[in-house]
């Protein structure tokens, strides 16, 4: 597995454990997403917001630590 995949996975892993307390929260709390929690936003918002600048975030990060993969030849490419 290339570095890049593996970086990927561990960004995919570490957003579906912060979209699944989401959920959690939904299911099994959800009176709680209607309390607010800051400036008067409810938690339902002020979590929703931040799993959007969660997944900008880590683009960014993804985009600067991500490698250029050299290019694998072709075995049947013909010669240019």
């Amino acid at each position: 597995m290339t570095y890049n995949a593996r970086l990927g996975l561990v960004f995919f892993a570490i957003y579906a454990a912060v979209y699944a307390g989401f959920i959690g929260v939904c299911t099994f709390d959800y009176e709680a997403m209607g309390k607010p929690v800051f400036e008067g936003l409810n938690l339902a918002i002020v979590y929703g917001m931040a799993l959007i600048l969660l997944a900008i975030v880590m683009a960014v990060i993804y985009m600067l630590l991500a490698k250029t993969e050299p290019e694998v030849p072709q075995a049947n490419a013909t010669p240019e």
